[in-house]
């Protein structure tokens, strides 16, 4: 099957997909030219290593280092010395502003960004319709070769905002200014975009300078003038004045029976009702979208979380119901979340299983049954559990966790303590919380690894202990699990050491434990969504 083929086959129009895997290849293999409305992306990047770190000469080759959960660091490497060549070899504008980046920034860390990012965002701009529109967030470290790479694929004139979001409240720096915003470049394919304008409430700071009149029943208004533009208008006489105005006689006349014309002033002026109007139109300082505080019941806990609101702004602004949005970039999913519940299409990519599991997770419990997706990419037969073992361990680890529930342990790779996941949960919803401990093996497994985990769920008082395994677990090991004894509880007793294989959680198996839809708290979870659905939407 050719690249087209595959295209053709992705079936976005059925509804909606979450991909595991890089999003250079997703896109390439599965996405078709001009069948995505919007794209949002909010590409890793470490805003906070030193100038001196992103901007320096990298001597040496380094190790081609998958990209991990959390991880924001790109290094110069084989692989974007690979993306380099290729982008430049391709030819054209993008090959020149790449050549260019090269001699002004040397191998450098940012340079690697940037090899990385051209193609990605060159395949952005095949995917997108003619009325698409694309929104990369990025902060002011990068934002200015961003855009310059922007220009050189989607052309100067395709650049609509720099939208600049007040991130933080507050933010103190030894040596400069705070940096509390970040930036959200908005560009179009094609001069005929779909564009919602946005409006929001007027603050009560506005209202107070500007609603400074009210009529007898106390509705607020505030003046505005009727002079023509460039003072070319019927002239008539109103109240005394003769001069060109902005409307009809009748019109005048009209609105003054109605007690909207203003005659206190010296020339009439138009009354404009605060209750009448629709608020103010949102500009490109975003102060109004607030950051998602430590104890907000939208935090998941995954430091890169955008607010639901920022997201469904862009959403809002930059398609209709219906339309397919595009994050490539997904991690906690916040992009995925607000597009289902404002009606559309969406296409969800991110590199870890961490980030597939969480959004599996929140979509089931903020949309209960009435979230429809596939996910490509996930191993679906042992034999692709192995191979995931064998070329990722740490990935293997995290998608083993998914297929019971459980959370990671450890965001980064490091010390343990011998514990691979933790699973939370509830007797009751009013009850302490208890934990089942995992511990995942890819390899071969033996009697000590089961007896390792024994002494970690006594030292850690867990009520449950598992053991996930591809290798099917030995005699010895079912007998040591066998003498750990039942986890006694008012659901029943379930044995305390528990043996489950890959093979076995493929074909329906689960950790025997109280009920999981009743009583887990393993997530942190998303609100819960209450979406307008409508027959054919999706």
């Amino acid at each position: 099957m050719g690249a087209g083929e595959e295209r053709e086959a992705g079936g976005l129009s059925s509804g909606n997909v979450l991909y595991y895997g890089d999003n250079l290849d997703v896109l390439r293999q599965h996405i078709k030219d001009e069948s995505v409305d919007l794209i949002y992306l909010d590409p890793p990047f470490n805003s906070n290593a030193s100038y001196n770190v992103l901007f320096s000469n990298q001597a040496g080759v380094q190790s081609a280092a998958q990209i991990k959960a959390f991880s924001d660091t790109w290094h110069w490497d084989e692989v974007a010395a690979m993306a380099f060549h290729e982008t430049v070899e391709a030819g054209g504008e993008v090959s020149r502003t790449m050549q260019a980046f090269r001699t002004l920034l040397g191998d450098s860390n940012m340079l690697a960004y940037l090899s990385m990012m051209a193609p990605r965002l060159m395949e952005f701009w095949r995917v997108l319709k003619p009325t698409g529109s694309l929104y990369l967030h990025c902060d002011s470290t990068a934002s200015h070769y961003l855009k310059i790479l922007l220009d050189s694929i989607f052309g100067p004139l395709g650049f609509r905002n720099e939208i600049v979001w007040k991130r933080f409240n507050f933010h103190a720096d030894a040596k400069r200014f705070g940096k509390v915003t970040d930036r959200i470049l908005f560009y179009t394919k094609g001069p005929e975009f779909i564009f919602n304008p946005i409006r929001v409430p007027y603050s009560d700071e506005y209202i107070a300078d500007k609603f400074t009149h009210s009529d007898p029943d106390g509705r607020l208004y505030r003046l505005s003038d009727l002079n023509p533009p460039a003072g070319r208008g019927p002239v008539y006489e109103f109240n005394g004045v003769t001069k060109p105005w902005r409307i009809t006689e009748k019109k005048m006349r009209q609105l003054d029976t109605e007690g909207r014309i203003y005659k206190g002033s010296k020339v009439a002026q138009l009354k404009r009702y605060l209750d009448e109007l629709e608020g103010q139109a949102v500009h490109e300082l975003w102060t109004d979208v607030a950051p998602i505080n430590p104890r907000a019941r939208e935090r998941l806990g995954y430091p890169t979380q955008k607010p639901l609101a920022l997201m469904e702004r862009i959403i809002e602004a930059s398609s209709d119901r219906g339309d397919v949005v595009l994050d490539p970039f997904c991690g906690c999913g916040t992009t995925i979340e607000a597009a289902q519940q404002l009606d559309r299409r969406w296409i969800g990519v991110d590199i870890t299983y961490l980030a597939t599991h969480l959004i599996k997770s929140r979509l089931r419990y903020a949309f209960e049954d009435k979230a429809e997706f596939k996910v490509i990419g996930e191993p679906t037969r042992v034999e692709e559990a192995v191979e995931l073992g064998r070329t990722d361990p740490y990935q293997f680890q995290f998608w083993a966790l998914g297929l019971v529930g459980a959370r990671s342990a450890e965001e980064k790779k490091g010390a343990d303590r011998g514990i691979d996941g933790r699973l939370y949960f509830h007797e009751t919803p009013t009850g302490p919380t208890k934990q089942a401990i995992f511990s995942v093996k890819a390899g071969k497994v033996q009697v000590q690894h089961l007896r390792d985990l024994r002494g970690v769920v006594d030292r850690e008082k867990a009520q449950i202990g598992v053991l996930i395994s591809l290798q099917p677990p030995t005699g010895p090991m079912r007998k040591e699990a066998a003498s750990a004894g039942f986890y006694e509880s008012s659901w029943g007793n379930f044995p305390t050491l528990q043996l489950l294989t890959v093979e076995e959680l493929l074909n329906g198996k689960g950790v025997q434990m109280p009920p999981i839809a009743h009583t887990n708290a393993t997530f942190k979870r998303a609100r819960y969504a209450h979406p307008k659905f409508e027959q054919g939407t999706f």
